[in-house]
């Protein structure tokens, strides 16, 4: 047998999936039958329109279905979503572990673990962004919807607004919450690094000035300002 027909036998991987995206799976699978986007959506914190964008994105890759909700009542039916048979093994690694390895490291054998978490952010940030996107068309609203978009997939549920004139960009969700309450210095520098190395890499007009961490039980603040060169 050749090695192209010894590939051609392996069984296909499965997609990757962000951090989000693969919470709504959970649910999905973890559910006993059918369940509609606001059932999914109040189980993982999302809000509707976000969570509909992730379960179609799991129909489109074979990994759930859809299907209209059969009632006699009056009304327009749901739209309802069930786990394929073959999203089983879908889904990304956790890398929880690691992170608290590593963040424990950082704040035991450095003598300044913020910084050191900071730098390290922002090294990673660069990696996250988009580099397709032309720098002279990275304006204050695209740089802010690639921030987003980069945040979302790694799980943090982000939420653009604008309050007493402040932008922000609220984090409901901390995808490294045990590793933060044991060592909150260091991982909430690293995800502000994190976006500052994401913003500064596609030239953006904004920075990520300073976050603000569990502002409330679910809720980091990350205020944004325009950039200084």
């Amino acid at each position: 047998m050749s090695n192209r027909d010894l590939t051609r036998a392996d069984p296909p991987e499965a997609p990757v999936l962000g951090e989000s995206r693969s919470r709504v799976l959970s649910v999905l699978q973890s559910a006993h039958g059918p369940v509609g986007v606001n059932e999914v959506a109040d189980q993982i914190g999302l809000h509707p329109n976000t969570t509909r964008f992730h379960l179609d994105g799991l129909v489109e890759a074979g990994l759930a279905e859809r299907a209209s909700e059969e009632r006699e009542a009056p009304g327009r039916p749901r739209t309802l979503y069930t786990a394929s048979a073959g999203s089983v093994h879908a889904g990304r690694r956790s890398y929880r572990l690691l992170a608290e390895i590593l963040t424990s490291y950082l704040a035991s054998e450095t003598k300044q673990p913020r910084q050191a978490a900071l730098k390290a952010g922002e090294a990673w940030g660069h990696f996250l962004s988009e580099r397709h996107v032309p720098f002279s068309q990275v304006d204050v609203a695209r740089a802010t919807e690639q921030l987003v978009e980069s945040l979302d997939e790694i799980g943090f549920a982000p939420e653009a607004v604008e309050t007493g004139g402040e932008r922000q960009v609220r984090l409901h969700h901390c995808p490294f919450r045990e590793a933060a309450e044991e060592h909150r210095e260091v991982v909430c520098a690293v995800h502000l690094g994190l976006m500052r190395g994401l913003l500064d890499e596609i030239d953006a007009p904004i920075q990520a000035e300073r976050l603000d961490s569990f502002v409330e039980p679910n809720l980091c603040v990350t205020h944004i300002g325009p950039r200084t060169r």
